[in-house]
């Protein structure tokens, strides 16, 4: 066998900077990664790491000269160039460089830099652990690498992943999307076991390791934990885990037992407080059903008095509005400056201040009404005063006694508990039918939808019915009328969905969204509009309605004779002649379900429906292709999928459904059909649209 030949590598020696110079002939134009001026103040902290490859350049008379031409290094060059111009490096310090003889200079430009091999993420996650583990904190580590000091947290945290998932993702079983869902979770016994659980299903994608990690847990979104704040649940012992690469700080509470004794302590310590007013009884809930006023009378407080000050300081603050507003908003279309904006935002927070002046009730009202406490959807406390429960009405004044009244409050406070959903129901679920586990086996094929879910469902478009008639002032006169001429002219009448008799009924189930839906908001806030306008005495009026002029009347008229609206479907009451009629009025109304903004989610019909049921609802909105996508899903995952499929397509099931409107929302004439199926990939997470 033949001695290999051995090779000589090139000589190198330091060259006085001033003797270099950058050829123009180095293939690297483009500047990409560490700025120039990151990469010279990286040299002051560790000097030249690397040396620069250069040849003897060659004069006009074709002889070498005593310079040299930078063909491989040329950032460093330039930022070396930098700290000579700063004076922070003498112009002939010795520069160590490979001097090149041989070969063509472009082609060993392009060898230096195709050939390097960049850093593997994970040696980079666990180069800044060693780093940390030497004493280096996060900031001073964020400095070093011209880094964030957030994106130092997220590579210590990658670096804490169980052991054995890092060693999965350096051999590229594991993508960074997965590890990086594997961070919300410390403990790397349930990291391993999940991750056992997803390579043996159909679906690793990184919303689904998260979904698992967290599903006994408490999102940090949720209105209990933004009621309690995340220092005060931390400072009573409770984890939580924290996504560091979402953008939406996300965060899930680990011990929703804790969580849950944390709310009903707050809630209880907020209505001791409330106490000391002298309230008959306090009702304490996470979320009261929707109607739960209904039946009691309401004392309507007065608002206190702003003192001369404020009302001239309100005052101010409108004309500066106003100013801003005609400057501001006739003028020009562009974006108002940062310190209008802000300025906006300060007068509107205090216009607000004075529209929320506290309520004086007067302490006869006090003695015989009540309080309910709660939390809104924004995780606030949320107190509604002064309203009077029949059997209170006739108390004897004694009882508005000083004296007793506290001890009676004391005896008279009633905290309703809740579940963790937030739901005080008024009927036993398990009386009704239709709410089995979503991932029982259930028989093939499309059966009627269940008598709960339906009841759920045309409640909430007995809300959007209501809300549609009172928008309507002529219709809904038409309505009464039609119930008054039934009662007057037909025995035993009950063609109508109107309860004339303005009987304003509740519900006896509630489906999970239906008092923070749209139409009921809407309804409230008419309501609430029209109790400050009318007389707190009822002998007053009809002088208050002889007095407004006839669109008020007519406005009054609508809103009360809306709320008498009932298209429930109850499995006890199956009158024919009052559903057609809330079919009739839902026309007449020109009543969209989808444009009122109901949509299907898991929660409110997928998850409630056989499999089959989920398929054709996907099918209708978005054609075959779409639920070919699904089909092979089990019911949970099925359902949470559909949902992404039919956002904003405005299907609709059947009992929301008015004639005349198709499933998705368009109206039916006998030219147009429904819109042309979309199946885009661009709906559905990766492990749905991935090839086989």
């Amino acid at each position: 066998m033949a001695t290999p030949t051995k090779i000589t590598l090139s000589q190198s020696r330091d060259i006085p900077f001033n003797k270099l110079v950058l050829s123009s002939r180095n293939v690297r134009r483009v500047r990409a990664g560490v700025s120039i001026e990151e990469l010279a103040e990286d040299i002051v902290r560790r000097t030249l790491l690397q040396s620069l490859s250069v040849r003897q350049a060659v004069g006009e008379d074709g002889q070498p000269t005593d310079t040299y031409e930078v063909q491989a290094g040329g950032r460093r060059y330039r930022a070396l160039e930098l700290l000579v111009k700063q004076k922070r490096l003498n112009k002939t310090a010795p520069i160590p460089c490979v001097i090149r003889e041989d070969g063509i200079l472009e082609e060993d430009s392009l060898a230096e830099n195709v050939q390097r091999q960049a850093l593997h993420p994970l040696d980079q996650f666990r180069a800044f652990q060693s780093l940390k583990d030497q004493g280096l904190g996060e900031e001073d580590i964020a400095a070093r690498f011209f880094v964030t000091p957030q994106i130092v947290r997220q590579r210590l945290k990658l670096a804490s992943v169980s052991p054995k998932l890092l060693e999965i993702y350096a051999a590229d079983e594991m993508t960074l999307d997965q590890l990086m869902a594997f961070t919300i979770s410390g403990d790397p016994a349930r990291q391993e076991q999940v991750w056992e659980t997803v390579k043996r299903g159909y679906n690793d994608a990184p919303y689904y390791i998260r979904k698992l990690l967290t599903e006994n847990t408490v999102a940090a979104r949720d209105k209990r934990a933004l009621f309690i704040g995340l220092n005060a649940y931390e400072a009573e012992g409770g984890v939580v885990l924290r996504d560091l690469f979402s953008q939406n700080d996300d965060g899930w509470l680990q011990d929703a037992a804790l969580l849950e004794r944390l709310v009903v302590e707050k809630l209880t310590s907020e209505a001791e407080a409330i106490k000391a007013e002298g309230w008959r009884w306090i009702q304490i809930a996470q979320e009261f059903p929707y109607g739960h006023t209904g039946g009691l009378r309401r004392v309507m407080g007065e608002m206190q008095p702003l003192s001369d000050e404020e009302h001239a300081k309100r005052e101010a603050l409108r004309d500066e509005m106003a100013e801003i507003e005609e400057r501001y908003f006739q003028e020009s279309d562009e974006d108002l400056p940062e310190e209008i904006d802000r300025r906006l935002a300060e007068i509107e927070a205090a216009l607000d201040a004075f529209e929320s002046q506290p309520v004086i009730y007067d302490s006869a009202e006090i003695a015989r009404a009540g309080v309910f406490v709660s939390i809104d959807g924004d995780g606030k406390l949320k107190v509604e005063r002064g309203y009077v429960r029949p059997e209170d009405e006739a108390q004897n004044e004694a009882d508005g006694d000083a004296a007793d009244a506290d001890a009676f409050v004391r005896d008279h406070v009633e905290i309703v508990h809740v579940g963790a959903d937030g739901e005080t129901r008024q009927v036993d679920p398990a009386a009704l039918s239709g709410n089995a586990s979503p991932d029982e086996e259930e028989e093939e094929g499309i059966k009627p939808l269940s008598d709960r879910l339906v009841m759920e469902l045309t409640a909430h478009r007995t809300l959007a019915l209501r809300d549609a008639l009172a928008g309507d002032p002529d219709i809904a006169f038409i309505a009464v009328l039609h119930g008054l001429a039934l009662q007057a002219f037909y025995r035993y009448a009950t063609d109508s969905c109107l309860e004339i008799t303005w009987k304003s009924s509740g519900f006896s189930v509630q489906g999970p969204d239906l008092k923070e839906c749209s139409s009921a908001k809407a309804i409230d806030e008419r309501h609430a509009n029209w109790e400050k306008q009318l007389p707190d005495e009822p002998d007053l009026l009809w002088e208050f309605l002889c007095g407004i002029d006839h669109d008020s009347r007519m406005a009054l008229f609508a809103h009360c004779a809306s709320l008498t609206a009932n298209a429930v479907h109850e499995p006890w009451n199956r009158a024919q002649g009052r559903r057609h009629h809330a079919n009739q009025l839902a026309c007449a109304v020109s009543l969209d379900m989808a444009t009122a903004g109901w949509k299907p989610t898991a929660e409110n019909y997928l998850n409630r429906v056989p499999k089959a049921r989920i398929l054709e609802a996907v099918t209708e909105a978005k054609g075959d292709a779409a639920s070919e996508l699904i089909d092979h899903l089990k019911k949970s995952d099925m359902a949470e999928q559909a949902e992404r499929l039919l956002a904003d397509t405005g299907w609709l099931p059947e009992p929301l459904r008015t004639s005349g409107v198709n499933p998705i929302g368009a109206p039916n004439t006998n030219e147009q059909e429904a819109p042309e199926a979309d199946a885009s990939a661009a709906d559905l997470p990766g492990f749905l649209t991935a090839a086989e």
